[in-house]
């Protein structure tokens, strides 16, 4: 099992992206809320599909705070650097719920 709840702040503006027959699908860039002072901060990419995707690009902005639940995954990430190709895995969350907390 990999589904979780996690309280995230919105860093990036949503990029909304559509597929065959409407389906729209909303990724942003998320850290999570801090409890401590920072000591590290965690940044990964939430992806949103359907309709919530369309609500979160009319009602959510940067620096809002909101509560997410969804599944966890994590995605081979492959970038270059000078003459190395590096690979490493990217956390990534399918988001089935979203509920706000501290919007701005």
């Amino acid at each position: 099992m990999n589904y979780a709840t996690f309280i995230v702040q919105i860093i990036e503006q949503p990029e909304q992206s559509f597929f065959k027959e409407n389906i729209s699908v909303a990724e942003v860039f998320v850290k999570f809320a801090p409890i401590q002072p920072k000591k590290s901060v965690e940044i990964f990419k939430i992806s949103v599909w359907g309709n919530l995707a369309d609500d979160l690009m009319k009602y959510y902005q940067v620096n809002d705070y909101v509560i997410i639940e969804g599944y966890i995954s994590l995605r081979d990430n492959i970038h270059n650097d000078s003459f190395n190709l590096i690979k490493d895995k990217e956390v990534e969350i399918s988001i089935f719920k979203i509920y706000p907390l501290i919007l701005s």
